[in-house]
């Protein structure tokens, strides 16, 4: 495997210019970060990764997903599906030429089969439709195990935005299993919109709108926040320092939920100088500061 490429210091002084004044215009702040990264990560080392695209997991044309399989043809190894952000409105598993793409190839590069998937959205797909796609993508990946070289046992859910509201109401709300359990070892949720909020300062307030309905008064009911228990999966909670209003205090409240009930505090990544982009744009990069956080994790959970 080749060296990853350092972040260029001209997209740290971006990072460092947009990062306090990112809640004005956070959309504009979001494009100008990803697309500083394309052209670092078209450096990123991808020799030997095998790409399967395509693949469905579910009738609708959205319910699809492309499988990042290593270098290496292994049996029993872990598999980590990701799930895009995109305030439940929009957004895709290639958000552009390079990302997200560097999510599953990340993984591949260190031994894991990266899964990138896409899901429904809002307004045709409400709540709980997105949670429903994570899990259908678990099924599907649990299905296509032994052909995929994984351990059913050891397959992990990480989302990020949006998508970490996601895939949180699937690990924590049991209703959404099926009969067998959830079907994964551990959830990582990554600046996850975990509580459900159409207040003044969510510039996304619409759009939560779009996915949870108009009623605010149901909302702490529908937030995966409100879903945890003693006996929730084991999860790592990230974030960064620069973020869309409240995700972050919501990623803390998250933490603080799960440590009161299960007395014991779970994994938390705070990303300093890193923004609601960037703490996904980074990922096959030489910053790995998350990434060997997340290695860590999925090697143990508990």
């Amino acid at each position: 495997m080749s060296t990853p490429p350092p972040i260029p210091l001209k997209v740290w002084t971006l990072m460092a210019e947009v990062g306090p004044r990112w809640a004005q215009g956070h959309s504009q702040h979001i494009q100008q970060v990803m697309d500083a990264f394309v052209p670092v990560l078209e450096q990123a080392p991808k020799e030997g990764i095998t790409v399967r695209r395509d693949r469905a997991y579910g009738a609708d044309p959205r319910q699809v997903l492309d499988v990042y399989l290593p270098s290496e043809d292994q049996i029993g190894r872990p598999a980590l599906i990701f799930v895009h952000g995109g305030a439940f409105t929009e957004g895709n598993r290639d958000r552009n030429s390079e990302i997200y793409a560097n999510v599953p190839y990340y993984f591949a590069n260190h031994g894991i089969v990266g899964i990138n998937g896409e899901y429904r959205l809002a307004p045709q797909a409400r709540y709980p439709e997105g949670s429903r796609d994570a899990g259908a993508m678990v099924a599907w990946v649990r299905a296509n195990a032994e052909g995929l070289g994984v351990d059913p046992e050891r397959i992990f859910l990480m989302g990020h935005s949006a998508g970490g509201a996601h895939v949180a109401s699937y690990a924590y709300e049991r209703r959404l299993h099926p009969a067998q359990g959830p079907g994964i070892a551990g959830v990582i949720i990554v600046s996850g919109r975990v509580r459900a909020d159409n207040l003044p300062e969510n510039p996304n307030a619409r759009r939560v709108e779009e996915y949870y309905g108009s009623d605010p008064s149901r909302y702490d009911g529908l937030s995966a926040i409100s879903q945890v228990d003693k006996d929730s999966l084991p999860t790592l909670i990230a974030f960064a320092e620069y973020e869309n209003p409240l995700l972050d205090v919501y990623s803390l409240e998250l933490a603080h939920r799960l440590a009161l009930l299960k007395r014991r505090a779970p994994r938390v990544v705070y990303l300093a100088g890193h923004n609601h982009a960037s703490i996904v744009a980074h990922f096959n990069t030489a910053e790995e500061r998350l990434g060997q956080a997340i290695l860590e994790f999925i090697e143990r959970p508990h």
